[in-house]
């Protein structure tokens, strides 16, 4: 291996040793991890030196942030394992740790873990920091950590990532602070997968989670689901840096353009995965900034598989022609979107099929499969809602388009409230928007397995279920991206599921608030924001 110097050593290099610092890296293990990249000895001391001024010099400690997201409800929880909206993934990140986290250039670092490893990829030893603390005082030991495993596992706890978890099928501890986790299938991925937010680390016996108590950088002063919530730095926090904020609240804004006034009258100071022709507003404010990523977030339309008119035959293939992708990219999302082709693997992770084309705009194509269908001049209903990013627009563009083929779309426009609860997954036709997994086998697991919990369009395929198994413990790439490719190409064909953009996250900020970065995770910094900036007064 040649080694590198400071002279072809990259930005993205220096982001990843800031990075490891913040999150409370030993000089022992920046060297160990500049060596295993190549770095000369030599040279990684004046790096470490340089990164280390870097994440010194910025960082200011005290103030109040307030933040806006864009989704909230009467059934906000800080149970980490039932969170759904950007208000839970966003509370329960500040509240509670994970025993890995996704740092932002897609790669798996130590957080309560000091390692996980494993010869095998199906039986993992995990060994824990010591020292750690809950809010309450009660040490964190690998009791916490069972307990935390298992409750995904238990039906009457209802688990978002259910059926991810059932890959594990002992979960034991050794001592307080190691314990084994054996798979039921090899699964390279596992590191990754314990990244997700759903699996932050709660105590041992929890059942009440209303007072958020965590091993996290904030401790919870108020909260009201649907309204708001209010949280204070832990001083016992166990990292070497952060959180820097005394404190901040965090509410939901749904109307995009009060969001943005929000953030414009200087209310708040981030206002959350904001839409794209929201650009136009804040130009010109000289307080206001934006951060602007691609991680996979998309917004979709799910046709249900099982009832009228998604199990007419031919519907589902019109719908794909009716819609114009490159349109929507150009006019919803300002440019800020890629076009997608009907799969959730976007062009941001290392498994999308580049192969596999979107369909053609082709309006006189989608007549013929409507009217082999018979459903030409009906009325159809679809449900849209601020709920789900865009949709209201996309939803237009769609109805616009029928019109002009004699197609009638009736655009049910919902609140936002109670959307999640009373449209998703349950209207025959209705938008979603999901925010990014790091990996396809999570994609697929949550939303298109035959037990995702998240099934929008209730796809079925038992090829389908055994490929996931598949690919899940390959440790040949080639092999495994083969098999990913291919199920690609099977929800982009077989499923009820549309996906005509990859979108460009844009959050808005006040341009006193420092430290924000992209995350694979998702907007506002994979959830995990509130750690990790600070107010430059």
């Amino acid at each position: 291996m040649t080694n590198k110097t400071p002279t072809n050593w990259t930005r993205r290099d220096d982001a990843l040793i800031e990075d490891a610092i913040r999150r409370g890296a030993t000089r022992r293990d920046l060297l160990k991890m500049l060596i295993s990249s190549g770095v000369a000895l030599g040279a990684g001391g004046s790096l470490l030196m340089k990164a280390g001024q870097a994440v010194a010099d910025t960082p200011k400690t005290g103030g109040h942030m307030k933040a806006a997201g864009w989704s909230s409800s009467t059934a906000d929880t800080l149970d980490p394992a039932k969170a759904t909206l950007s208000t839970d993934y966003t509370r329960c990140c500040a509240l509670y740790n994970r025993l890995t986290f996704l740092n932002e250039a897609g790669e798996v670092d130590m957080e309560l873990a000091e390692s996980i490893e494993s010869s095998d990829a199906k039986t993992w030893q995990v060994k824990l920091r010591s020292g750690i603390s809950f809010h309450d005082g009660k040490p964190f030991t690998s009791a916490d950590v069972v307990f935390s495993l298992k409750r995904h596992l238990d039906p009457d706890v209802g688990s978002a990532v259910n059926s991810i978890a059932k890959q594990m099928k002992e979960i034991e501890a050794e001592d307080d602070l190691s314990l084994r986790i054996v798979l039921v299938e090899p699964n390279a991925d596992l590191p990754t997968i314990l990244s997700l937010h759903h699996f932050l680390i709660v105590a041992d016996g929890t059942t009440d989670f209303s007072k958020g108590n965590g091993t996290g950088a904030f401790m919870l002063e108020e909260f009201e689901p649907g309204v708001r919530s209010i949280a204070v730095r832990n001083p016992n926090y166990f990292k070497n840096e952060g959180p820097y904020l005394d404190s901040f609240e965090f509410f939901a804004i749904s109307d995009n353009n009060a969001r943005v006034n929000a953030l414009l009258s200087g209310d708040v100071h981030i206002a959350g995965s904001v839409n794209a022709r929201s650009l136009r507003m804040m130009e010109g404010h000289a307080n206001v900034g934006t951060l602007i990523s691609t991680s996979g977030n998309y917004t979709n339309l799910n046709i249900r598989l099982h009832v009228e008119p998604g199990d007419k035959p031919g519907f589902i293939e019109g719908m794909k022609h009716l819609i114009n992708r490159e349109l929507i990219q150009r006019s919803v999302f300002r440019g800020q979107a890629e076009v997608g082709n009907d799969q959730p693997v976007s062009p941001a992770n290392r498994y999308h099929n580049t192969e596999l084309k979107p369909r053609d705009f082709d309006p006189e194509r989608a007549r013929a499969l409507f009217e082999k269908a018979g459903l030409l001049g009906q009325t159809i209903p679809v449900v849209a809602s601020d709920a789900a990013n865009a949709s209201i627009d996309i939803a237009s563009i769609m109805q616009q388009a029928g019109a002009e083929i004699g197609m009638n779309f009736d655009v049910q426009r919902v609140p936002s409230d109670g959307y999640w609860a009373n449209y998703w997954r349950k209207a025959p036709i209705h938008f979603a928007n999901i925010n990014p997994r790091p990996t396809p086998d999570i994609l697929f697991s949550l939303l298109y397995s035959s037990e995702a919990p998240w099934n929008e369009s209730q796809y079925q395929s038992k090829k389908f279920d055994n490929m996931l198994v598949e690919a899940r413990g390959l440790l040949d790439e080639s092999k495994r991206t083969d098999i990913y490719w291919e199920m690609q190409e099977m929800v982009a064909n077989d499923a009820g599921t549309i996906i005509p953009t990859y979108i460009s996250n844009i959050d808005g900020l006040a341009t006193n608030l420092k430290g924000m970065r992209s995350n694979p995770l998702g907007p506002m910094m994979g959830f995990a924001f509130p750690e990790y900036v600070w107010l430059d007064a």
